[in-house]
Order: C-alpha cells, then sequence, then structure tokens
C-alpha cells in the first residue's frame, strides 16, 4: 500500500472515494450522485486529498485536510476490509505532518447503519488511541448526524 497526497482528484478517484464514502459511512451521509458528492468536496477550501493506494491501484482509503471556521479539519474513511492493520494510523500520521492542530467530528455511538447493514461502528476509541482529545461540550445534532468534536494539537 501507499499513500499519495493531491489537491485535486481525478474523476475516476472522485467516484472511488465516493463509493467508500457511501460503503463505509452510515446510510444517513450516503450521498446520491458523484454530483452531489463534488459539490460536497467543492464546498471546501484549502483541501489536500490523501489516498491510499492498494498493489491492485484500488482506493483502499481516503483522507483529506481543509480549512473551515478558522481551523484546520480532517476526514477520513478506511475500508473497513483493512481495520485493523495499521493503515488507518499510517493516513493519519501522514495528514498530521507539517500541521499543529487538526479538529473533526467523530459519531460517538454504535446506533448507525451502513448500506449493506452492518453496523457503523465509531473510530472514536481509534482516535483517541492516536492522541486526540474529546471535547464532549462541542456536538453536532441532526437529523443525518450525531457526533463528538475532537481535537488533535501537536507536542
Amino acid at each position: 500500500m501507499k499513500i499519495i497526497t493531491s489537491t485535486f482528484l481525478t474523476n475516476f478517484q472522485k467516484e472511488s472515494v465516493c463509493n467508500l464514502w457511501n460503503n463505509e459511512y452510515p446510510m444517513s451521509l450516503q450521498y446520491k450522485s458523484i454530483s452531489e458528492f463534488d459539490e460536497y468536496l467543492n464546498g471546501l477550501s484549502e483541501k489536500k486529498h490523501y489516498l491510499l493506494i492498494n498493489k491492485q491501484g484500488i482506493i483502499a482509503a481516503w483522507g483529506a485536510t481543509f480549512k473551515r471556521n478558522n481551523e484546520k479539519w480532517f476526514a477520513i474513511i478506511i475500508d473497513s476490509a483493512i481495520h485493523g492493520k495499521g493503515y488507518g494510523t499510517a493516513i493519519l500520521n501522514e495528514i498530521k505532518k507539517g500541521e499543529q492542530h487538526l479538529v473533526g467530528w467523530v459519531i460517538d455511538h454504535d446506533q448507525d447503519s451502513k448500506v449493506n447493514g452492518d453496523k457503523y461502528r465509531s473510530p472514536l476509541t481509534f482516535y483517541t488511541k492516536n492522541h486526540f482529545n474529546i471535547l464532549p461540550d462541542s456536538r453536532i445534532e441532526s437529523t443525518t448526524i450525531s457526533a463528538v468534536k475532537i481535537v488533535w494539537q501537536e507536542e
């Protein structure tokens, strides 16, 4: 596996990342089309993409950083077939390079389902193991997501 970085995604990469998003995130966060996903991406400023590519050239994970409300935010999606093998930490460490502060939203419960019917497992433990702190008083609650804000600060 190798990690490549880019400030934009090709159409093929965008489609692959959208499929990964729709397969791995809860159904409530699904994008109905590539153009809808593209609108999301176009709404992010100062974005940088991190793609974990397997030996067959398939995107197995996607990460991104972007600016929002004067903070550096991040998002990560990892194919559940490679969970627990260190790839999430590898892409997260690549994202942390050159950063001093990162924030993100993390679903902190196991009540949502993915499109295949499996339960969406909260990655909160993964982030705390990777030195993120939970901000319990900073939450997002909507019809599509219930999540807590996390923060990482370079030591």
